[in-house]
């Protein structure tokens, strides 16, 4: 039995997650559970799984999640950092799921490191910020970081049991998103409406957004480049739409290994949490004879220059990864309120980027530094813009 703390219960990654623990009870027991604000499907998974520890953003959330629970049950009620370290390191955890939106997953993902936990790792930004960091501590701990985004996972099913110094290239895929055959210049024009109808894969809104501009590719770049500890000249993104084949690694040998199946966070989930083993999810395979073809394209940097965005915060490394994280989550938030247009984000990530002064060797304190400078830089330009 696996004692699990979910990081983010209520996103799509935590529900996908707990439908998991619920189909294999034997397998899994739920010790913590932590939201931002969700306390009416948190109530509802409390109740079903009757974890230890239950946090939330802020007090006020809190106390609304205590009127909501019935009495009797065990779990403590806690909310903001305090809450979410508690939840991350909880002695009866064996592995946190790391799956918080964004750079709110950095500090509670380094506290379940310290703490010896395993970990599932869901939340990008933990690596894009402060990659170098965190994948030192987990080797100082000698715990185990399994990935959980399906690209990613795809990329560690194919290397395990090859050298890793047999290595050539890894071909990280994307969907392309909803806009990728879309002129450029028609961008300014689209609405959140838009960009929040993503082809293939159901995710949340931030999320959803990044991946309208490629962002989040980007972002999976970094995470790849500490994940398997390879330069990002060594990722090369290759536009995949119909999402069969989440990811490819090329050998020297010019052997290209593939791992595929449906768009469906389920199996890369399972597989994190039961690593090395597989769970007879009854998952259905691709229907290749239906599909016809696989189509592959290369990534326009001109149109998604996001994606180009975070190539060069991988090149320069240093906290000039979490500035841009941080700037794209104002911008992304901005026109998600309507603020700015799509074609707008890129350049407030851009500008924010510039003003910047690289620290080149931060530490965890550096890295925190730079992510509040950037976010009130971020909303400067904005104000700018808008």
């Amino acid at each position: 039995m696996k004692s699990l703390s979910i990081l983010g219960s209520t996103g799509s990654i935590g529900r996908n997650a707990l439908t998991v623990v619920e189909k294999f009870p034997d397998r899994f027991s739920v010790k913590a559970l932590t939201a931002k604000t969700n306390v009416s499907l948190l109530a509802e998974q409390i109740q079903r799984f009757d974890p230890e520890i239950a946090a939330v953003f802020d007090e006020k959330t809190a106390l609304e999640l205590k009127r909501i629970l019935p009495t009797g049950l065990r779990a403590e009620v806690m909310h903001a950092d305090g809450g979410y370290r508690a939840a991350a390191t909880l002695d009866s955890v064996d592995m946190v799921l790391t799956a918080m939106v964004g750079a709110a997953g950095l500090l509670p993902t380094v506290a379940a490191i310290d703490a010896g936990k395993d970990i599932a790792l869901a939340n990008k930004e933990t690596l894009v910020m402060a990659g170098e960091i965190v994948i030192k501590r987990a080797a100082e701990k000698r715990i185990q970081i399994i990935p959980v985004d399906s690209e990613h996972s795809a990329i560690f099913q194919c290397l395990t049991g090859n050298r890793g110094e047999d290595l050539d290239k890894i071909l990280l895929t994307a969907s392309g998103g909803p806009f990728l055959n879309m002129p450029g210049d028609a961008f300014v024009n689209i609405i959140p409406d838009d960009a929040l109808s993503h082809p293939t894969w159901q995710m949340g809104k931030k999320i959803t957004i990044d991946s309208a501009t490629l962002m989040n590719k980007g972002l999976e770049v970094l995470e790849a480049k500490w994940l398997f500890g390879v330069d990002q000249d060594m990722i090369e993104v290759i536009i995949h739409p119909q999402s069969i084949i989440h990811s490819m690694v090329a050998f020297k040998d010019g052997s290209v290994m593939a791992q595929l199946g449906i768009p469906d966070m389920k199996t890369a989930i399972a597989y994190a949490l039961s690593y090395p083993q597989r769970l007879p999810l009854e998952q259905s395979i691709p229907d290749f004879a239906a599909l016809g073809a696989l189509t592959f394209q290369k990534p326009d940097f001109d149109k998604f220059p996001c994606l180009a965005l975070a190539y060069q915060a991988a090149g320069g490394g240093g906290t000039l990864p979490a500035v841009m994280n941080a700037a794209n989550e104002v911008a992304v938030q901005a026109f998600l309120e309507q603020a700015i247009s799509f074609a707008q984000i890129p350049e407030v990530i851009r500008q924010t980027m510039k003003m910047h002064t690289n620290v080149k060797t931060p530490d965890l304190s550096d890295i925190l530094g730079a992510d509040k400078w950037a976010r009130k830089q971020a909303a400067l330009t904005l104000e700018e813009q808008t």
